[in-house]
């Protein structure tokens, strides 16, 4: 069972380590990514990274999609996280329903807008969160458990 998606380009980190997976008491994380997914030394560093409470996958958007939809997860309790709302669309397209998502750190990048102090979007990101919000996947903005939740499309309309 899905207990949790979060959008963190830091993926496995402190809060996501500790905080996040202690909250969800998830015992599985789930990290999507496409490129990742063939680099060893990233791999490796995530393996690390993992508290010791979870088992770990790291998996193509494709390959996620298909064991979750198998059932292969529905005795666990997962904690899916993806690097940008590009991954999420590509799930969606893989038959994945997302109920909500939890939009995390984005750093400034070149042309971004600033949103929140630790979010920052590019035009295809806001297309992509769009895509998202028109396929009724609730998005909101928690930093960490003890932050209130916001409703993340509010958030967009007032930059």
């Amino acid at each position: 069972m899905i207990v949790s998606t979060r959008i963190d380009e830091r993926l496995i980190h402190g809060q996501v380590a500790t905080m996040w997976t202690n909250h969800l008491k998830a015992d599985r994380i789930i990290v999507i990514d496409d490129e990742i997914v063939h680099d060893e030394m990233e791999k490796d560093v995530l393996k690390m990274a993992k508290p010791s409470s979870c088992k770990l996958s790291i998996s193509t958007t494709r390959g996620a999609a298909n064991r979750i939809n198998a059932g292969k997860y529905e005795n666990e309790r997962v904690f899916i996280l993806v690097k940008n709302p590009t991954t999420l669309v590509a799930l969606l397209k893989n038959n994945l329903d997302l109920i909500e998502v939890n939009v995390g750190n984005m750093s400034s990048k070149k042309d971004s807008k600033q949103i929140t102090k630790s979010i920052s979007l590019t035009e295809e990101d806001i297309e992509k969160f769009e895509v998202l919000n028109k396929r009724h996947v609730e998005l909101f903005a928690q930093m960490t458990p003890n932050d209130e939740k916001r409703n993340f499309m509010n958030l967009l309309k007032e930059v």
